[in-house]
């Protein structure tokens, strides 16, 4: 690991010295992401520009939610056909102690905020481990048609409407993953926020979230990208879900559908970029180029214009003020805006990459009964 970090560092600098594109970096970049409005703005903010200033074509694949199996995958075959992949926190972790994602010194390698703080600083908590390169603040939270009218008038205000099938029937759509479920399954089972991972280390508690998730298993529709609950909830096919709350901005401001957020209990991630260990010489060198301008305090501001992701360095916060094509104010619509976190949960990072296996297995067995 300490060879790929020198050898980064090294290619890092080479690159990044007077802004000059080196002659030896590859002409093309295979990149890896959610799809959607989430990828949209990353190609709005950094590939759009970046290939306009320096003839670069992408390939964008759309396999973020498969990362890990993925990478291990070509790790064994020797062939890793991936340049940069975006991925949740936790998958970084995995990445990152498999030796399948390299070690990165952040101040060497990324650019100083515009407001002269070292990246490190600048970038803070979201540094959540040597592997990742922070983006965005984002949450997996609901969102629910405003028009159902078996509901009598009533408006689902807490996480819990999700389990109530008698005031807010119709169906759910719920992401084919345990991770947030248990959460939210043991929440809502009178479960305190501060003793979820403790009941969560035992096969009963474990069994306890799925007994609750047992509740509304035969009305929920369950889900694998994150474009699916937005597209489920216009075409009146489930009446409340879970997804990514950029999801949600786009098919209540842009698609003007009848939804609307339900923040209670949203859980926060940080989405950021691993590179793959070994690559290439001329690909790594075109991949630091990319990521230095990509994450740079502009970029990061420039992609809150188009979804509602808070960016991960603090420098950028000011630069964000209204949608690039709507024109409204984004500030109301982020997570971390403090009207939509009076009920929160942060995704425990290293709990999940040291029990996700585990638990994807038991999720998968108990979704088969």
């Amino acid at each position: 690991m300490k060879l790929r970090k020198i050898l980064m560092t090294t290619g890092a600098a080479c690159v990044a010295a007077s802004g000059a594109i080196a002659q030896d970096m590859a002409n093309s970049m295979t990149v890896v992401s959610w799809g959607g409005a989430y990828q949209n703005s990353q190609q709005k903010a950094y590939s759009e520009p970046y290939a306009a200033a320096n003839g670069v074509s992408f390939v964008w694949d759309e396999s973020s939610n498969e990362a890990v199996a993925k990478l291990r995958a070509m790790f064994e075959a020797g062939n890793v056909t991936w340049d940069l992949v975006d991925v949740e926190g936790p998958d970084s972790q995995r990445l990152c102690d498999e030796g399948l994602a390299m070690e990165v010194d952040f101040d060497e390698i990324l650019a100083a905020g515009d407001d002269g703080s070292t990246p490190s600083a600048d970038f803070g908590d979201s540094l959540i481990n040597d592997c990742f390169i922070p983006q965005i603040v984002f949450s997996t939270t609901f969102g629910y048609r405003t028009d159902v009218a078996e509901w009598e008038g009533r408006t689902p205000d807490s996480l819990c409407a999700v389990f109530d099938l008698e005031n807010f029937p119709g169906k759910r759509s719920l992401e084919k993953r345990p991770k947030k479920n248990l959460e939210w399954a043991l929440l809502c089972d009178g479960v305190a926020k501060e003793d979820l991972y403790t009941v969560l280390e035992t096969p009963e508690g474990v069994e306890r979230a799925l007994a609750k998730l047992d509740t509304i298993k035969d009305q929920t529709v369950w889900w694998s990208a994150g474009a699916e609950t937005p597209q489920l909830l216009a075409d009146k096919e489930v009446v409340m879900g879970s997804t990514y709350n950029g999801r949600l901005f786009s098919v209540i401001e842009e698609q003007k559908q009848p939804v609307a957020m339900l923040w209670d209990w949203q859980v926060f991630d940080f989405d950021g970029w691993i590179i793959p260990a070994d690559l290439p010489e001329d690909r790594l060198a075109r991949v630091m180029d990319f990521v230095r301008f990509a994450t740079d305090t502009q970029r990061l501001a420039d992609q809150a214009k188009y979804i509602s992701y808070g960016p991960a360095r603090a420098s950028s916060q000011p630069l964000v003020s209204t949608h690039a094509e709507l024109g409204i104010e984004m500030a109301p619509h982020m997570p971390t805006n403090p009207a939509n976190q009076q009920n929160y949960l942060v995704n425990n990072i290293e709990w999940w990459a040291d029990n996700q296996d585990d638990l994807e297995e038991r999720f998968a067995a108990w979704l088969a009964q």
